[in-house]
C-alpha cells in the first residue's frame, strides 16, 4: 500500500497547495511580469520600424521591411545589413507612427549590422547598448520589434547559448553569436534584444526556418565596435588572419601552468588553408590569449584588435596550444570591405 502521509504537513493541508508556496509563486511572476514591463516601457519608444524602397512602388517595385533601434538622441540608429540592402529610400516610423527619411552612413556585412541616421530630428528616445560579456545562459532577454509588419511587439526568453557562430550575408561567420528563445520572426531583423536593465545586448539578426525557439542576435560589443569603426572611417577597415573561433573558458590548471591570468580565451575552431594564421602556424584547438601586448578574453576582443593599424605590420601572438604557452609571429592582411552599391544623391 502506497502511503500518502508524508504528502501532507502536520495540520493536515498538502504541501504543494500552502498557501506561503501560492504567495511566493504568485511573487515570481508579478516579479517576472514587472521585469518585462519595465523594459517595454523604457526601450520600446527608440524601437522604430525600417522600411526601404520607394513610397510609392508599382507592381515590380518590391520594399523591404524591419526594425532598428536609436541608440543615440540625435538620431543613431542600428539595424541589420541585410534589412538595408542597396536601397536608396530608407524611412524610419517610430511607435507614434512619425515616418522620417533617413540615410545610411555604413554597413558590415561581414557582421550584417548597419548605421543609420534619421535626417532632421534630434532629441529621439534612445537606449543604451550593454556589455554582452556579462551574459549567461539562462538569463532574461526581451525582443522588440516588428515580425510580419506588427509593430512594438515584444517577446521574451532566455539566453539560449553563446558563443554561437552563423554565416553573415556576406558568406563570413559571424562569430560570437548570442542564441535565445525569444520568439522572432520576418521585420524582428535588426530590432534589439535586452537584458532586464533596459540594456540592448543583442541586434537580432536571424531565425533557423522550420526550427522552434531558435533565433540569433549579434552581441552587443561586436555591434559597439561597428558602430565606432563606420562613425570614424564610413566603413570597417579590419587586418584579416583567417580563423574562425568562439569565446571559451580557459581550464583553470592551463593557465597556472602557462602562467597566464585569462580565464577567457578565443578558441581556434578552423583555419583557412594559406592564410596569414595557417602560415604563422597556428592550428585548430588553439586558445588566443594575447595579441600584439592586448589580453584577448574572447572574439570580441579578437575582433576589435585586428583593426587598422595592424594591418601588415608583424605582431606577437600568445596562444594555449594543449596546455603550454606558445609565442607565434603572425602578419595580418587588410580584409577588402564588401562592396555596396552606391545611394542616389
Amino acid at each position: 500500500m502506497l502511503d500518502f502521509t508524508s504528502a501532507f504537513s502536520a495540520d493536515g493541508l498538502s504541501a504543494a497547495s500552502h498557501p506561503e508556496t501560492e504567495v511566493s509563486d504568485q511573487a515570481l511572476l508579478d516579479a517576472y511580469s514587472n521585469a518585462v514591463i519595465g523594459v517595454t516601457e523604457k526601450v520600446g519608444p527608440a524601437v522604430v520600424r525600417v522600411e526601404t524602397g520607394p513610397k510609392v512602388r508599382t507592381a515590380r517595385e518590391r520594399g523591404g521591411l524591419g526594425s532598428g533601434i536609436v541608440i543615440s538622441p540625435d538620431g543613431l540608429v542600428l539595424t541589420n545589413s541585410h534589412v538595408v540592402g542597396a536601397a536608396k529610400e530608407i524611412r524610419l516610423r517610430d511607435t507614434e507612427g512619425a515616418v522620417t527619411d533617413a540615410r545610411v552612413l555604413g554597413v558590415d556585412p561581414d557582421t550584417d549590422l548597419a548605421l543609420l541616421r534619421a535626417n532632421g530630428v534630434r532629441d529621439l528616445p534612445y537606449a543604451s547598448l550593454g556589455n554582452s560579456k556579462h551574459l549567461r545562459r539562462g538569463q532574461l532577454v526581451i525582443a522588440i520589434g516588428n515580425p510580419l509588419g506588427f509593430e512594438s511587439t515584444v517577446t521574451a526568453g532566455v539566453v539560449s547559448a553563446l558563443g554561437r557562430s552563423i554565416r553573415s550575408v556576406s558568406g563570413r561567420t559571424i562569430e560570437d553569436v548570442i542564441q535565445t528563445d525569444a520568439a522572432l520572426n520576418p521585420g524582428n531583423s535588426g530590432g534589439p534584444l535586452v537584458s532586464s536593465k533596459a540594456e540592448v545586448i543583442g541586434i537580432n539578426t536571424a531565425i533557423i526556418n522550420g526550427a522552434q525557439g531558435i533565433c540569433f542576435a549579434v552581441a552587443s560589443n561586436t555591434a559597439q565596435f561597428v558602430l565606432s569603426e563606420i562613425i570614424r572611417h564610413g566603413y570597417v577597415r579590419r587586418a584579416y588572419i583567417g580563423v574562425a573561433g568562439q569565446t571559451a573558458p580557459i581550464p583553470r590548471r592551463h593557465a597556472v601552468v602557462a602562467g597566464v591570468q585569462n580565464q577567457m580565451g578565443a578558441l581556434l575552431a578552423q583555419i583557412e588553408p594559406d592564410g596569414p594564421a595557417s602560415q604563422a602556424g597556428l592550428l585548430p584547438g588553439d586558445v588566443v590569449i594575447r595579441l600584439d601586448g592586448v589580453d584577448i578574453n574572447g572574439v570580441d576582443d579578437l575582433i576589435r584588435v585586428l583593426d587598422r593599424d595592424r594591418v601588415g605590420r608583424t605582431l606577437a601572438m600568445d596562444v594555449l596550444r594543449l596546455g603550454r604557452l606558445r609565442a607565434i609571429d603572425i602578419h595580418p592582411v587588410e580584409r577588402k570591405p564588401a562592396a555596396r552599391q552606391a545611394l542616389a544623391p
